[in-house]
């Protein structure tokens, strides 16, 4: 096995619940590992992912490009997972996916990295009408406008412990009888599984994969919104009632959610579920897929029950109630 201890790999916002699992991957290979992170003081959960010295968290904004410039000095391999789902406050989709993206790409050329990982989504796209896809498209372009061998992933829904996705369904579940479904719950997923995305993305720079090409991300099973729904109530044995809420009048209560400090909805949000999230065809033809990068993707039905226990009446313990 070749020794890895002497690449150092900067991860910029590698802090989160993809970072953590791509930290953990790299560490257990043996890569040196430089976090940039907007809060080092809140990133104190990444050292103990590796061994004494081998895991340096430093400051690091996207929106100040001198900051990244200097995270990424001397690194061999630069991985750019900055993003947000909705905005808040100076934190603005030109600023993170656009301008960020165009920085990190600038700051990867200018240390003389030999390799760019750039974590964008499915959908990305400079002409949607969802301020999230386009501003994704647009930074995919600024990237590959800066650094053309740059490897673009573009996961679909990401779904393990902590994730933002089964979680939010059971904790609102828990709380609420009657459940809305956006637009009948008929939009189509394609879940993966966040320690898969890590264990491409340690391929990828192991065997140098994937330059200039952007691949499509997807677990092995293409689900809709109602059936991830389903699937949570099963799992943390409650019966709640699920009730479609039509796009507009979904778009109608976002308008009033995304007030709230964290949003629990967007108009935006409710743009992007009018699209299937799932791989492309093309991408499958043309051999852009998690498969392609050595990973066989695995199914959420066989992972996600273990980590929604916390949800349940009765944890793992006691018989059904259907609550």
């Amino acid at each position: 096995m070749t020794s890895t201890s002497n690449t150092l790999i900067t991860i910029v916002g590698g802090s989160g619940f993809l970072g953590r699992h791509i930290v953990q991957a790299l560490a257990k290979r043996g890569y040196r590992i430089r976090v940039a992170v907007r809060r080092p003081d809140l990133a104190g959960h990444l050292q103990p992912l590796g061994m004494v010295g081998q895991i340096q968290v430093v400051q690091g904004n996207v929106r100040y490009p001198a900051s990244i410039a200097s995270a990424c000095t001397s690194a061999s391999v630069v991985i750019n997972l900055a993003g947000i789902l909705y905005e808040s406050g100076r934190q603005d989709f030109e600023g993170v996916h656009v301008f960020g993206a165009e920085t990190v790409a600038r700051a990867a050329l200018d240390a003389g990295a030999t390799q760019l990982i750039h974590v964008s989504a499915i959908g990305a796209d400079p002409a949607s009408d969802s301020d999230y896809a386009r501003t994704k498209g647009e930074g995919e372009a600024k990237v590959r406008e800066i650094f053309p061998n740059a490897t673009i992933l573009r996961p679909s829904v990401v779904f393990g412990p902590e994730d933002q996705l089964f979680n939010r369904f059971a904790g609102l579940a828990r709380l609420l009888p009657v459940v809305p479904v956006i637009g009948g719950g008929t939009t189509r997923f394609q879940p993966v599984y966040v320690a898969d995305i890590a264990r491409a993305i340690v391929n990828i720079i192991d065997n140098r994969l994937g330059a200039g090409q952007t691949f499509e991300l997807g677990g092995p099973d293409i689900v809709t919104l109602r059936e991830m729904f389903e699937f949570t109530l099963k799992a943390i044995d409650r019966k709640r009632v699920l009730a479609p809420l039509p796009f507009p009048f979904a778009r109608l209560k976002a308008t009033f959610l995304q007030l709230l400090p964290k949003p629990l909805l967007t108009t935006d949000q409710v743009r992007l579920l009018r699209r299937d999230n799932v791989v492309s065809d093309e991408a499958i033809r043309e051999h852009r897929t998690l498969a392609d990068l050595g990973v066989m993707p695995q199914a959420y039905e066989a992972i996600v029950p273990a980590y929604l226990e916390q949800y349940r009446r009765t944890g793992s313990y006691g018989a059904p109630s259907h609550a």
